[in-house]
């Protein structure tokens, strides 16, 4: 190893630093990127179907509280046009609650992950039914009034449900 050279009167203080080429910082950066990505792939969509199960785990479980849901009587007025009048008031929200929590708490398990996303294929008909059964209740001036936006924010649940199911149903994977 060489040392620097000090100046007349001081000792040199310790090994020469080595230069770090560009090229190896270039590698350390595309192994680390490498590396960032197979942790994503290994552990993103696990933590999407959680957190897809919790969301609908808390919306599910608010909705067996009256009063506590902010949607409650869109929720009793879509059953009742759904079932033509059959299904509404505290029914509807029971049956809207335990829809969603089965479908959260199976999509948290992930061992009923399959199931859970059957049960939210048809939960999100009724999430989504509002939007043509009650646009008045949804849009005001030309934009999404509060509750509105409640609805349309679900649209990030159903891609985010695809995602998750992407990778938990069953099949061969369809090449290009």
């Amino acid at each position: 190893m060489s040392t620097i050279p000090a100046p007349a009167g001081l000792q040199p203080v310790g090994p020469r630093p080595v230069p770090v080429s560009r090229i190896a910082i270039v590698e350390r950066l595309v192994a680390g990127e490498a590396a960032l990505k197979a942790l994503l792939e290994r552990w993103s969509v696990p933590a999407l179907r959680i957190a897809l199960g919790a969301v609908f785990v808390a919306f599910g479980v608010i909705k067996f509280v009256p009063g506590m849901s902010p949607v409650e009587s869109l929720v009793e007025a879509t059953w009742g046009v759904l079932t033509f009048g059959l299904v509404g008031g505290q029914l509807a929200l029971i049956l809207t609650a335990v829809l969603e929590t089965i479908a959260g708490v199976a999509l948290i398990s992930g061992v009923f992950a399959r199931f859970g996303l059957v049960v939210l294929a048809v939960a999100f008909v009724g999430i989504f039914s509002p939007l043509v059964f009650f646009p008045g209740e949804l849009f005001a001036d030309g934009g999404p009034t509060l509750l509105g936006q409640y609805v349309l924010k679900n649209v990030v649940l159903v891609a985010a449900a695809l995602v998750v199911a992407s990778r938990v149903l069953r099949g061969p994977a369809r090449s290009r």
